[in-house]
């Protein structure tokens, strides 16, 4: 079996930042090739050996039809996602990473050796990598259907989602979740959870995918502050969306914006409603507090489901989605309080993020007007922090010439 040699990035942060200023690429080749070798030297090098099964470029184009526009099933951050098929008849998925990605080199190995670490019936299955030229491209197994929103957000395909195949799938993300934050070797915080990247198999088992961006803890430390905010908004925390925490209950804010989507088939960010402009939170919290959580769900689902389950999965929903991050359960509770109609469920307090940004530009552009809640403050800023990406954006494009230096040695040595 070949193997795929990482170099581990974080090892390489003042470098990347030093390589990026040089106009000249020798220059920054001779840094790259000083650092590798006084990485050899000592005992602790930041090389990983992860063994991986390694594609060939011309494998991948056969199996993909050289990647013809009839194979391609999506595209996200990362680029474009093609079905595929191997000789033997072995269905695949490729994510080829595309030239012009916000996301690069960082993301791709990052999913590499997270991924390739990670054996979980809920967590999508990687089959080895391509890495040719300057290709980059993951292979995973393939999910014949899909992801997640393309079922629960369609009007006509979320009408085959009964209740107890929604509260399957409810199970199976909080399973795998669960075992990200506590039950794999290392803390894996994911910090873009969302229904894009719940991929579902044939039996609609599903498998939580995308691990770009994910973030690795070890021992006692579960958070950290970042200046780069990247994931998406309707399921960032607010503590990560404006001052850039995350934790492990970043994810279980996630995770409950999932399951009151799920239960109501709408989507937090948007959700319209002709009485209010308060998002999908914010709706579901009003119709708790108001003592009708049962008007959360949704409409197309059959008629026949178990009030008293229901009722539970919206509770634990709007108790992940607390204002405060230690206010929220972790998930091995979550998966009781779910699982078990005989656990204690707490009562929720007030959600982060439940006011529309459109309701909240109008109240804060009325003179004078200081009735609006801090909750209101916090989606204004969010919205601000939204603005502000878009600049950390042009400093990545910066980096991308060491990305590559690093890329290069890797197949060299």
């Amino acid at each position: 079996m070949s193997q795929f040699k990482i170099i581990d990035l974080a090892k390489t942060g003042w470098l990347t930042r030093a390589c990026s200023c040089f106009g000249d690429a020798s220059v920054g080749y001779n840094w790259l090739v000083y650092y590798m070798e006084k990485e050899d030297e000592e005992e602790n090098s930041g090389e990983e050996d992860l063994e991986l099964p390694l594609f060939d470029l011309d494998s991948i184009a056969a199996a993909t039809n050289n990647f013809s526009i009839e194979n391609k099933i999506g595209e996200g951050g990362f680029g474009p996602v093609y079905k595929g098929e191997l000789p033997k008849g072995k269905e695949i998925a490729v994510k080829r990473l595309s030239q012009s990605s916000g996301q690069g080199l960082v993301e791709f190995k990052n999913e590499v050796i997270l991924i390739a670490k990670l054996q979980h019936r809920n967590l999508v299955k990687l089959l080895g990598c391509c890495i040719q030229g300057e290709e980059r491209m993951l292979v995973y197994e393939y999910m014949p259907n899909k992801s997640l929103d393309y079922f629960i957000f369609d009007q006509n395909r979320r009408k085959l989602l009964s209740w107890q195949k929604r509260f399957d799938i409810v199970m199976g993300i909080a399973r795998g979740l669960l075992y990200l934050h506590q039950d794999s070797r290392l803390i894996i915080i994911h910090r873009d959870l969302k229904t894009s990247n719940i991929l579902l198999d044939s039996e609609m088992i599903p498998k939580i995918s995308d691990f770009g961006i994910a973030r690795i803890f070890g021992g006692d430390h579960t958070e950290e502050k970042t200046k780069r905010i990247i994931g998406t908004y309707g399921y960032m925390s607010p503590e990560y969306a404006i001052s850039g925490h995350f934790s492990v209950k970043s994810d279980v804010f996630s995770f409950g914006v999932l399951l009151l989507e799920i239960i109501s088939g709408q989507r937090n960010r948007g959700f319209c409603h002709p009485d209010h402009d308060l998002s999908l939170i914010g709706h579901a919290w009003k119709l708790w507090i108001e003592g009708n959580p049962l008007e959360l769900i949704d409409e197309l689902m059959e008629n026949f489901f178990p009030e008293c389950e229901v009722l539970r999965c919206i509770q634990v929903g709007l108790l992940c989605v607390q204002q405060r991050p230690e206010d929220r359960p972790p998930m091995s509770s979550v998966i009781i309080m779910l699982g078990n109609e005989r656990a204690m469920v707490p009562q929720p307090k007030q959600p982060g993020f439940y006011s529309e940004i459109s309701s909240i530009n109008t109240d804060f552009s009325s003179s004078g007007n200081k009735s609006s809640t801090v909750n209101d403050a916090s989606d204004c800023l969010w919205q601000c922090r939204k603005w502000l990406i878009s600049g950390f954006h042009r400093i990545e494009e910066q980096q991308s010439r060491c990305f590559f230096y690093l890329s290069f040695l890797n197949q060299i040595r």
